[in-house]
């Protein structure tokens, strides 16, 4: 069985995907925490919705000053290694790790990015998506990867791919690429191989 680790800072759509691929029995993983940025982020009620531990990282000291990446990097790792966590996902995470955090998961954090990457690296959510239809491209669609010290830099795993068509608008494209999202990581994660 995969121990998983969700980190997330928005809705956790995808995250849902996996909740239910393991309630099926098609996926033999566990969802031991999930941990966002963002005291109101969806994902956290998803996640206590189907009985998962959900964590609040505070990204500020209690005097109310905004910690450090290394700081809060540190913090979050802690959660994780207490919980011995087999891979790392970053489902809607919107902060850059730490080279301390990838370098202590290196080859187990995987990122799904909603662009077919190389293209419209370093953007994120509706920003690539008004990107993709701006550009003019006839098809788009998701990648997960692994994340390394770089952005969207690291060894792609998997993409799945969408036609974008001209009624396409930032929001139905999200839509139909999100859905690829979930399908990309379940299939990802039932062949994964440590």
């Amino acid at each position: 069985m995969i121990k998983l680790a969700v980190l997330g800072s928005t809705r956790g759509t995808d995250m849902q995907a996996i909740v239910d691929a393991i309630e099926r029995k098609e996926l033999n993983a566990k969802i031991e925490v999930v941990v966002s940025n963002k005291l109101d982020a969806y994902i956290l009620e998803r996640a206590r919705r189907h009985g998962l531990e959900a964590v609040f990282a505070d990204m500020r000291r209690e005097s109310g000053e905004k910690k450090t990446r290394e700081e809060f990097d540190a913090e979050v790792l802690k959660i994780l290694e207490a919980k011995q966590v087999d891979l790392v996902l970053l489902i809607g995470y919107m902060r850059i790790l730490s080279p301390t955090f990838v370098r202590k998961y290196k080859g187990r954090i995987l990122n799904v990015h909603p662009s077919l990457l190389p293209d419209f690296a370093g953007g994120m959510d509706m920003d690539v998506h008004a990107e993709v239809i701006k550009a003019g491209v006839k098809e788009t669609g998701c990648t997960i990867h692994l994340v390394d010290e770089g952005v969207d830099t690291g060894e792609i795993i998997l993409q799945k791919r969408c036609a974008v068509e001209p009624t396409d608008t930032a929001d139905t494209l999200k839509a139909k690429v999100q859905k690829l999202e979930g399908e990309a990581f379940v299939e990802v994660l039932r062949n994964w191989k440590f």
